[in-house]
């Protein structure tokens, strides 16, 4: 009898520890996510709500989804939220709202995003800028340019395992913080503007702004571009990476191109 006591206490103090320990791990977990689409309608921002949003909640995240910008001027809920992803192309963004969003940042919300959705984006706000690392500035060739991406961090979790790859699409020309840690490149050919026949643009990079993690990538001038595994993989992954920094130790990845004397 004192046996079967015995085994029934174990069993009892073996269910609160897990109990407990799914809990203090829930807690230490990313969970609200705030998705915010529209501007320029060439981007298909709806269709890429309906891909993007189902996957974050399948993550575990709960998402608010908006079609405005009016979430960034909830200063209680930036403070909460761990990870913003933005499509917002071609459109113009208020002082308010531009504050709420780098001060989130700022403090530890990740953000991420892809092609002109991040990159092409409130060009009239260099402090939006300066966050995100990049601005576009030119396609050359327009849609429809079959280009190679070529992993150069073979290391890290974003692109680890990662070969070379092949898309059909808008080839970035960018202007980029010359510090951001750069995973993946592409080279132009020089087909469709001569003078840029050799020239090598980051696709992917990662950096932080304050406590902030910041992914960006190129690719997704369309949803199909992502119908490419290594593409979506380094989507995916980015997304994630940045959405935890707020739980995880982020290190120094200032990256500088020109040498320091």
């Amino acid at each position: 009898m004192n046996h079967l006591k015995r085994l029934r206490e174990i069993v009892w103090f073996s269910l609160l520890a897990l109990i407990f320990s799914a809990s203090s791990f829930a807690a230490d977990q990313p969970r609200k996510a705030l998705f915010i689409y529209g501007g320029w309608d060439g981007h298909a921002p709806e269709r890429f709500r309906d891909i993007i949003v189902p996957w974050l909640q399948s993550e575990g995240f709960e998402v608010r989804v908006s079609p405005n910008l009016e979430p960034y001027t909830d200063e209680k809920y930036m403070s909460e939220v761990d990870l913003i992803v933005q499509i917002f192309t071609q459109e113009k963004i208020t002082p308010a709202q531009v504050k709420g969003l780098l001060t989130a940042v700022k403090n530890g919300a990740g953000i991420a995003g892809w092609h002109g959705g991040l990159a092409d984006a409130f060009h009239e706000s260099q402090a939006y800028e300066y966050m995100i690392g990049g601005q576009w500035v030119s396609h050359p060739g327009n849609d429809g340019v079959k280009y190679r991406v070529n992993i150069i961090d073979h290391e890290d979790p974003i692109t680890y395992g990662l070969d070379d790859f092949d898309v059909v699409s808008e080839q970035y020309y960018m202007h980029v913080d010359p510090n951001n840690k750069v995973l993946a490149t592409t080279t132009f050919d020089g087909k469709h503007d001569y003078w840029v026949d050799g020239a090598t643009m980051p696709v992917v990079w990662k950096k932080v702004f304050g406590k902030g993690r910041v992914f960006y990538t190129s690719l997704g001038h369309q949803p199909e571009v992502f119908d490419v595994p290594e593409a979506m993989t380094i989507l995916k992954r980015g997304i994630l990476w940045a959405s935890r920094s707020k739980y995880e130790h982020t290190p120094n990845l200032i990256t500088p191109v020109y040498p320091a004397r």
